[in-house]
């Protein structure tokens, strides 16, 4: 209970900002100028995490039943994997050089605040585990027959004239899927900006969603809609993809919270 209360009071510490819907157009447009300003790092780090999802794709490419699922909990912990990003865009905001340097020093004052990042990426991957089965588990459990490959998906689940196993499905996911995103939309920028805990960042973030749900909502959309086409491009979208998102993640923090 005093948790909680002194999550709330840290998070009565920062205001919201008004923003209009179309503000997340404008993260996007300075996330592209923060990559072309820190491209080496950026884009390096986007490689190590498209590699990260071609080997889920390597891994279960004859379990698309696991793919699935698999590659929405990366998708859940993918925010706290981007805080490279976030040092990044922040150094560039401070008018500083920012290099591989910014990128692991962004980690050491987590470990002097209790590891709260790597606590939340715990709980973020737990999340995304949970998930993983229970797609898994619904999909072996309904499916009309076998799922073993993407075509098996297509035609035993989305195409399927049996129930509906497929609405089910993205509805099971979204179910999932829109209270993390709602708790992660500024929280982990926050856990890095700032000395806070985990529940306190966690209250900041759906006070964002609450005040702002329809620029919230379209910034859901966009991320989502960009990394399916990265991934629908092989992975090769996600190198600079997941780093322009993962700048302009940054300033929708910068955008949306400031302290009081």
């Amino acid at each position: 209970m005093r948790s909680t209360e002194k999550a709330l009071q840290e998070s009565r510490a920062f205001g919201v900002r008004p923003i209009p819907l179309l503000r997340p157009l404008g993260w996007l447009a300075r996330g592209w100028h923060d990559l072309l300003a820190c491209p080496g790092p950026s884009l390096c780090q986007g490689l190590l995490m498209a590699l990260a999802g071609a080997l889920i794709v390597f891994l279960a490419r004859q379990q698309f039943w696991l793919l699935a699922g698999a590659f929405s909990g990366f998708l859940l912990v993918a925010p706290v994997l981007a805080t490279g990003f976030y040092a990044i865009s922040r150094a560039l905001e401070r008018g500083e050089q920012p290099g591989w340097h910014t990128v692991r020093s962004a980690w050491r004052p987590q470990r002097e605040r209790g590891g709260r990042l790597v606590i939340f990426g715990v709980l973020l991957a737990f999340a995304g585990t949970g998930w993983v089965m229970t797609s898994a588990s619904l999909i072996t459990a309904l499916a009309p027959g076998r799922v073993d490959t993407p075509l098996d998906f297509v035609r035993q689940v989305v195409l399927s004239e049996q129930g509906l196993l497929f609405e089910a499905w993205l509805g099971l996911g979204a179910l999932l899927a829109a209270p993390v995103f709602a708790s992660t939309v500024v929280a982990i920028p926050l856990l890095l900006d700032r000395d806070i805990s985990v529940l306190g960042a966690v209250y900041t973030s759906w006070r964002v969603v609450m005040e702002h749900p329809a620029p919230v909502a379209l910034w859901a959309l966009l991320l989502m809609s960009l990394t399916l086409l990265g991934m629908a491009t092989l992975m090769l979208g996600l190198i600079p993809l997941l780093p322009l998102l993962g700048h302009a993640s940054w300033h929708a923090y910068r955008d949306l919270v400031r302290a009081l």
